[in-house]
């Protein structure tokens, strides 16, 4: 297991919010991989931090962070404001660019739910300066418009048995240009909780990164 130089929850400032993110750095780490969740969940969510760690493990970086305020998080309809959640993890990346303790790092999305539509959103945004994506049971549908002006490679992950998810995921895949593979996880359903399939989500997750960060 790497080594660990940074392990703090820090505030991020984004306009006139500032927002919680949990920032862990291994030893030798020359990539950061930031998460954004889906609705209703937040930067603790179990199976995010889960894949978290198995990233940091293959020395990896991670930030997780809550996308909305808790006063915001009260509105349920935000929740599902995908152009405010991909404006905000926008505005994260920025910071993430201009923090000394991160400013050297290649970026990745991680990208759960609703919150794959917001990481793609703000993969065609930021364009080159985001290496790789990875989606679990992710709504990569809800970002179609413009999904043809994202440029980095990206892993679609859906359970073999969440059928209706695989057909959104199929026509957010046909929409894409670049590298791209969808790949199925067999025995899973949309959360993933059957034995030893967030295992190979997370694995799947590192090897992608690796590959491109």
């Amino acid at each position: 297991m790497a080594s660990e130089i940074f392990n703090a929850t820090i505030p991020i400032s984004v306009g006139r919010f500032t927002l919680p993110g949990d920032l862990i750095i291994p030893e030798k780490a020359s990539g950061l991989v930031i998460f954004s969740h889906g609705s209703g969940s937040s930067r603790l969510s179990s199976r995010n931090r889960y894949v978290a760690k198995v990233l940091q493990e293959h020395g990896i970086a991670t930030l997780l962070f809550d996308l909305l305020t808790p006063e915001e998080d009260q509105d349920y309809q935000k929740r599902f404001e995908i152009p405010l959640l991909t404006e905000r993890l926008v505005a994260v990346t920025n910071w993430v660019f201009e923090n000394e303790n991160t400013s050297n790092f290649t970026i990745g999305y991680f990208g759960s739910s609703t919150g794959a539509a917001s990481a793609l959103g703000a993969a065609a945004v930021l364009g080159k300066k985001v290496k790789a994506v990875v989606s679990r049971g992710g709504r990569p549908d809800m970002a179609i418009p413009v999904l043809p002006n994202v440029s980095a490679p990206v892993l679609l992950l859906v359970g073999s048995n969440d059928g209706q998810v695989i057909e959104l995921n199929q026509q957010a895949y046909d929409q894409m240009p670049g590298t791209k593979e969808m790949k199925l996880i067999s025995g899973a359903t949309h959360l993933f909780e059957e034995p030893g399939t967030l295992e190979q989500v997370a694995e799947q997750a590192a090897a992608w990164f690796k590959k491109y960060l």
